[in-house]
């Protein structure tokens, strides 16, 4: 464990996350940290994942300096139908029984570019991506890339891990069928220097759990996420993830807590402001979107039969998206 998070700012208690090291050659100590984390709150650290320091600053100076620029031209980018491009501040709005607004946070997406002619980018969600100019914001686009490839790889790592833990073969995951033609989702994040007020229903981000597999969340050295362990808790109990510094915080979604037959946990999270800006990059790691998503066979018994039918990964993913962001006909209307 990492106890050196186990404090508490402004009466908030700060989470324990254990600390995985990926360039460490004892995989079963990485697949037992794995798995009690797993069990335990679905978030834990990912260190020397093989990502450079120089290329983890130069995102993040290249994801700045495009928020920085006029909303006139963020919203030239504005997201498309294939959830690509630029989401205003209250475009998602992740936990509408509590926000008065929406998210008060602006977005970027890029996923995996294909040309407009190539049969799969008739699929949702994929296609070409909407880049910058080179000549408003050069090399941004390499920035991108080379850091979305090199998350991919990460994310594969500990996808066998995740597969170990759960008592299956290391390379489960990466069979054609499931993690041959992923659907990885790049996101920049910038939170405005608001203070969040949960009791008037303003939040960065609302609670929420994440749609897929699993995500890497790099992040400035800002204070903000804050996990709940127990949903159903009354009241709900917060506790605050601290940023570490070059690391990734990895978290599960709802989909591997579905298909681990509620094994494993997807946690409520959410983003709370405290008058700083702050800066994320989060990778979303999906299967192909033809994947069939049905109960792992390590995670059933007679006395716990799978609790979901099998759906397909496009079904799921296109109604969690659609869920909870906001209709593009309200920009259209809106002129812009």
């Amino acid at each position: 464990m990492n106890d050196a998070n186990a404090i508490e700012v402004a009466g908030v208690p700060t989470s324990a996350l254990n600390c995985i090291d990926l360039s460490s050659s004892d995989i079963q100590q990485s697949v037992s940290l794995l798995k009690q984390a797993c069990l335990d709150s679905g978030f834990f650290y990912v260190i020397n994942h093989g990502i450079s320091q120089d290329l983890m600053e130069e995102v993040f100076v290249q994801s700045r300096r495009f928020f920085g620029l006029p909303l006139s031209e963020k919203m030239k980018l504005l997201r498309n139908e294939k959830h690509r491009g630029y989401t205003p501040l209250f475009d998602q709005v992740l936990d509408p029984a509590n926000q008065i607004h929406g998210d008060y946070k602006e977005g970027y997406y890029i996923g995996v570019e294909l040309p407009e002619e190539d049969s799969g980018a008739q699929k949702p969600h994929f296609g070409p991506n909407l880049w910058p100019s080179e000549d408003v914001l050069p090399r941004w686009r390499q920035a991108m890339e080379q850091f979305g490839s090199q998350a991919l790889n990460v994310a594969k790592v500990v996808a066998r891990i995740i597969a170990l833990a759960l008592d299956l073969e290391a390379d489960f995951f990466d069979k054609p069928e499931i993690l041959g033609k992923p659907f990885p989702i790049l996101r920049l994040l910038h939170y405005e220097g608001l203070i969040s007020d949960p009791s008037k229903g303003i939040y960065g981000a609302g609670a929420h759990s994440d749609f897929g597999f699993i995500t890497l969340l790099a992040t400035d050295d800002v204070l903000g996420l804050q996990i709940c362990k127990n949903k159903d808790a009354k009241p709900q109990a917060w506790e605050y993830v601290q940023p570490l510094k070059g690391a990734f915080i990895v978290n599960l979604g709802d989909m591997l807590e579905r298909w681990s037959n509620c094994i494993f946990r997807s946690t409520l999270h959410r983003v709370i402001g405290n008058g700083q800006e702050r800066y994320s990059i989060a990778f979303f790691l999906d299967p192909n979107h033809d994947c069939l998503i049905e109960c792992l066979p390590t995670c059933m018994s007679e006395e716990n039969p799978p609790k979901f039918p099998p759906i397909l990964c496009q079904t799921y993913l296109a109604q969690r998206y659609y869920d909870t962001h906001a209709d593009l006909d309200v920009y259209r209307s809106e002129g812009a």
